[in-house]
């Protein structure tokens, strides 16, 4: 078989919030009384993104990649997680034709955001903001995440390569 190959990835990522830390979601700070305690900035969205990239290319996952033992990435924008994993992708062949990702959080509210949440994403992805989805929605007071103990979100990747 030649040619190329469609091939799709899902990704997800939790991260607990806490008062007093800051808040980065898809590459934009965010005004919040809360933040996620996480090795690196704890940006969800560009977590579940990464993931669901590694996914379809069959590269492993984010700890892999950029484990938590490492202090390199200790505090580190994922945007530039983002940036290495688009450039290992296209170092195997493949191109990143979309991503598709839905934040779960009750607050704040990600509308006015999210058109700066995309060209962030796309431009660290190194594909058009038109490329990059992104939603979100409420827990609807159920849970943990309803409760404001967490945020999290998921991502769906397509990306293509050569069999």
């Amino acid at each position: 078989m030649t040619g190329t190959t469609l091939r799709v990835g899902i990704g997800y990522d939790v991260h607990r919030l806490e008062r007093g830390l800051p808040l980065t979601l898809g590459g934009v700070a965010l005004a919040h009384d809360k933040g996620p305690r996480a090795h690196s900035d704890g940006d969800v969205l560009a977590h579940a993104i990464g993931d669901a990239l590694l996914g379809a290319a069959g590269l492993g996952d984010l700890g892999a990649h950029f484990p938590d033992s490492d202090p390199k990435w200790r505090g580190a924008s994922s945007l530039v997680l983002l940036e290495t994993i688009a450039e290992r992708m296209r170092e195997q062949g493949y191109a990143i034709v979309n991503v598709d990702a839905s934040l779960v959080a009750e607050a704040p509210r990600i509308a006015p955001h999210v058109a700066a949440m995309r060209e962030a994403l796309g431009q660290a992805l190194g594909i058009s903001e038109t490329r990059v989805s992104v939603k979100a929605t409420t827990n609807e007071g159920l849970g943990a995440l309803g409760r404001e103990e967490g945020i999290a979100a998921w991502a769906v990747a397509l990306v293509e390569g050569r069999v």
